[in-house]
């Protein structure tokens, strides 16, 4: 990208911010008109590395570090909000937040968002990303384990796809509580639903997704002889 000024340069963040809204989000099942809101006033350039900004409002994932840690492509951020019925008295917990940006659009619509990450380069851009939010709480912690500080959630959104969901995770929801994250089904990622009454906790997944899968929720590996 050629030499720009800072207005310049916000103009034209703010113009890929509308496509994506209008070709992305719109033309598939995200219909909540909050989450358009949302995703096209937070800037998701200031969440990528500086080499990453010119692609990052394309609909595919954005690696952050070198460790394989990936930035979801903005279809599969909108339709996991879409479907949490985001409510202001929510208490979320963001699973595997990386460098902060589903936390910073979930900040505006909640009432308290703690953000867990276990990679520390991560957490300490999260820190600078996520400064001006006051209520965001930055965790640094192991993603399998949640954040039982915090807990109960009334939503838990796991940023990325998981082979497995922890049973400690799901005891962190609160009654009626809803936990949406990305599923690997045979091979295939898939965006699901779950949610936590009487006790029980059951899962829906409802759409195919490019989202990327988290190591941290892999099924371990058995040998077969």
């Amino acid at each position: 990208m050629p030499s720009q000024s800072i207005p310049e340069l916000q103009h034209h963040y703010t113009a890929m911010r509308r496509v994506m809204v209008e070709s992305q989000l719109r033309p598939s099942d995200v219909n909540d008109p909050v989450i358009f809101g949302a995703m096209a006033v937070t800037p998701r350039e200031n969440f990528v590395p500086e080499t990453r900004r010119a692609t990052c409002y394309m609909d595919r994932a954005v690696p952050l570090n070198d460790s394989g840690r990936m930035l979801n492509p903005p279809l599969a951020t909108g339709l996991m909000l879409d479907r949490a019925q985001l409510r202001h008295d929510d208490t979320v917990l963001v699973v595997g937040a990386s460098t902060g940006y589903l936390a910073a659009l979930l900040a505006p619509l909640v009432q308290s968002v703690t953000a867990l990450e276990e990679d520390e380069a991560l957490v300490a851009i999260a820190r600078t990303t996520l400064r001006d939010y006051a209520n965001i709480e930055i965790v640094y912690g192991d993603l399998a384990r949640g954040c039982t500080e915090s807990a109960p959630y009334s939503l838990i959104v796991i940023d990325g796809a998981a082979e497995r969901i922890p049973e400690a995770m799901a005891r962190q929801l609160a009654e009626n509580g809803r936990l949406l994250t990305g599923i690997v089904e045979h091979g295939v990622t898939r965006i699901a639903i779950g949610n936590n009454r009487g006790g029980t906790f059951g899962m829906n997944s409802f759409v195919d997704s490019d989202i990327t899968p988290l190591p941290q929720f892999a099924v371990p590996k058995t040998y077969q002889f």
